[in-house]
């Protein structure tokens, strides 16, 4: 192949495959280079190449017929700016390594996934998110970042640029991110409780309420007649945040440490029970220490206007006895407003339903379209780093600055270096 490089920072591939295996990666070599020095050579040497986060996407945005480069092999830094409350962060590392980072200072991130294991740089470049009212994605945060161009120059696009928010999710179409500014705060504590069993009567009636009765709360179902099956509730001790008795809404607090995956093991749950703890032990719902092997399930999401979530999710249960012989478990989140341009949650409170799937190929892609088709009315916005059956043409029409994006990509990388099949087909 024309495009396969020579070079000391690459490795021959091998059979290798995103977390869920749901996706082989085609990619002729490997690159890994241990310096932003060498990062850069690669870049301008390269005809094509794809950076590779930490393999938690389940659609083939990393993936590429040419070369994956990794930053895995980059100096780990972490520096603190605590006069301007911004934190330098080497783009390969993980949540959960800066989280405890930062931790060790006295600041924290103002949220975090559920999982995380997610490298930062992939989170952001994908639009990921946690969960809460008033939480926007986890590309908020980003207040600057240090890409690699397509010409191997470094160029550092700061709170002052005005294509910040075209930068904050950019689907590593803009050049490969080696460092991200995220603005921090100060350490706080969080405390979760777990609660099972709410009928949809009161989710029609106090959908709102409940999503904003904790800093982050996440609800667990099927969209089958068992209703809500968990609620989980985060709430920090440093906020008055509104309080609802779900026990007197008909749930029952958790008496033991629940997993949302029906039968998964606890092991690896953040702790539960109201204990109070650091945000970043209970703000996932993963402990970090707990590394998950290779998943067994296929993930997609859907964003939509928060004003119409109760509609939506009676969309969602007509179709839910279609859905529950691929399905493990939905979560429904709310995410406050955001400004980068490609965030799903862009410029409106929204709503999330997240879809946990069995790794069962030809049934998901049979359940995307009657997903899609339930929140067609509602403009439904797919997560760019999960599966989904959206045209590039729905894609344009839910995005509306897809259109802007694509043309600076071009701008910025004329020749097409940090395109693959996925950026073709989606910008076109």
């Amino acid at each position: 192949m024309s495009d396969v490089i020579d070079d000391d920072t690459t490795t021959a591939a091998h059979t290798r495959t995103n977390w869920a295996g749901n996706v082989t990666y085609s990619a002729s070599h490997l690159a890994e280079p241990t310096s932003v020095d060498d990062l850069q050579r690669l870049v301008a040497s390269t005809p094509r190449l794809t950076a590779l986060g930490s393999r938690h996407s389940f659609n083939t945005i990393a993936d590429t017929d040419a070369v994956q480069v990794t930053l895995t092999g980059l100096p780990p830094e972490l520096d603190v700016d605590s006069d301007r409350r911004v934190a330098r962060v080497a783009a390969g590392l993980t949540h959960a390594q800066v989280a405890v980072g930062l931790e060790a200072r006295g600041w924290a991130l103002a949220n975090l996934a559920s999982l995380p294991h997610i490298s930062v740089a992939g989170a952001v470049a994908t639009g990921t998110h946690g969960s809460g009212v008033g939480n926007a994605s986890l590309a908020q945060s980003v207040v600057g970042l240090e890409i690699v161009r397509a010409s191997g120059d470094v160029e550092v696009v700061g709170a002052d640029d005005p294509r910040l928010d075209a930068h904050r999710v950019a689907l590593g179409a803009l050049g490969v991110v080696v460092a991200v500014h995220l603005a921090v705060e100060p350490t706080y504590r969080v405390a979760q409780t777990v609660h099972t069993g709410l009928g949809w009567d009161v989710v029609d009636a106090q959908f709102e309420s409940i999503m904003s009765a904790g800093y982050s709360v996440s609800m667990f179902t099927g969209y089958t007649d068992d209703g809500i099956r968990q609620i989980w509730t985060k709430r920090r001790e440093d906020r008055d945040d509104a309080v609802v008795d779900l026990a007197a809404l008909g749930a029952v607090a958790g008496a033991e440490p629940i997993h949302p995956v029906p039968g998964s093991e606890t092991a690896g749950v953040t702790e539960q029970g109201g204990v109070p703890g650091p945000w970043h032990e209970r703000l996932p719902h993963f402990r970090s220490s707990f590394t998950p092997s290779a998943g067994e399930e296929i993930q997609a999401e859907y964003m939509i206007d928060a004003s119409n979530a109760v509609p939506a999710v009676h969309a969602l249960r007509q179709i839910g006895d279609a859905l529950a012989p691929v399905l493990f478990v939905s979560e429904i989140r709310r995410i406050a407003a955001d400004d980068a341009w490609l965030a799903p949650s862009s410029g409106r409170d929204s709503v999330a339903f997240h879809f946990t799937f069995r790794r069962q190929n030809e049934d998901v892609a049979v359940a995307l379209p009657l997903i899609e088709q339930a929140l067609a009315p509602f403009g439904p916005r797919p997560h760019w780093g999960k599966v989904a059956s959206a045209s590039p043409e729905r894609l344009h029409q839910v995005y509306p600055q897809l259109g802007a994006f694509a043309a600076l990509a071009r701008d910025l990388d004329p020749e097409g270096r940090f395109r693959n099949p996925f950026l073709d087909r989606v910008l076109g």
